[in-house]
C-alpha cells in the first residue's frame, strides 16, 4: 500500500464522520419544532411531539441505510 492510498483512506474515514454528524445535528435542529412558542402561537400537542420523534427516527435510518449503501 502507498501513502497516496492511505492518505486517501484516513481523509474519507474522516469525512464520512464529520458528514455524518453533520447531517444528524441538521436533523436535530429542525426536528426541534415549537421549543418556545412566540406569541400569538400555541404551544405544540402531544400528538405533534410523537410524530416529530417518528419522523427524526425515520430521518435517521433512511440515512443510515444511504451510508451503507454508498459504502458498496
Amino acid at each position: 500500500m502507498n501513502a497516496n492510498r492511505i492518505i486517501n483512506m484516513v481523509i474519507r474515514m474522516v469525512m464520512n464522520r464529520l458528514i455524518r454528524s453533520g447531517v444528524n445535528a441538521g436533523i436535530d435542529k429542525m426536528s426541534k419544532r415549537g421549543k418556545k412558542p412566540a406569541d400569538g402561537q400555541n404551544a405544540p400537542d402531544p400528538q405533534q411531539k410523537q410524530q416529530t420523534a417518528q419522523t427524526q427516527k425515520r430521518m435517521r435510518q433512511s440515512m443510515r441505510v444511504a451510508r451503507k449503501i454508498g459504502k458498496f
